[in-house]
């Protein structure tokens, strides 16, 4: 049976699933995610750590051990997004000639990074439109623009500032 905690993040509550050994699942919906699984806040300790370290801009990358599970395209999107450096973006057409996927894939792209199972950790926010748009994002797209503006790739919105 999976384990699972929930953490507390700027962005609202956040689910950590694992298998004991290794993080199977980071996401936004808690409720739905919680099925079937045993909660043992303590064997997340260091994701949480790590993840706070992060919202707090103390940390650019992860070191946790990682387990997604998904069909072998999707795991090789998802490594590929592992290898999206802190405070950059990516295009999905930039993303799938990185790994070889010729143009008229590229929407089979998008539904792999759709079904990335470790928000945040691998950085699925970072991929947008070839125009620079912010497209889909399973966390919504409030969440992406938040994770980007704390990366230093977007600025914050003039009205989150003003009094």
């Amino acid at each position: 049976m999976d384990i699972y905690t929930t953490i507390d993040s700027p962005l609202g509550e956040i689910l950590l699933a694992g298998d004991g050994t290794a993080l199977t699942r980071v996401s936004f919906d808690v409720t739905s995610a919680r099925a079937g699984r045993r909660r043992e806040p303590r064997a997340f300790a260091e994701a949480e750590r790590q993840l706070g370290a992060y919202f707090a801009g103390e940390r650019t990358s992860f070191g946790l051990p990682l387990a997604a599970r998904g069909s072998a395209f999707q795991e090789r999107v998802w490594a590929e997004l592992a290898r999206l450096p802190y405070g950059t973006t990516t295009s999905y057409g930039a993303l799938a000639a990185r790994i070889g996927v010729p143009p008229d894939r590229v929407r089979a792209v998008g539904a792999a990074i759709g079904a990335n199972p470790l928000l945040v950790v691998l950085p699925c926010h970072r991929v947008v439109a070839a125009d620079g748009a912010l497209t889909g994002y399973a966390g919504g797209l409030e969440r992406k623009r938040e994770l980007l503006t704390l990366e230093g790739v977007l600025q914050p919105a003039l009205w989150s500032v003003m009094p």
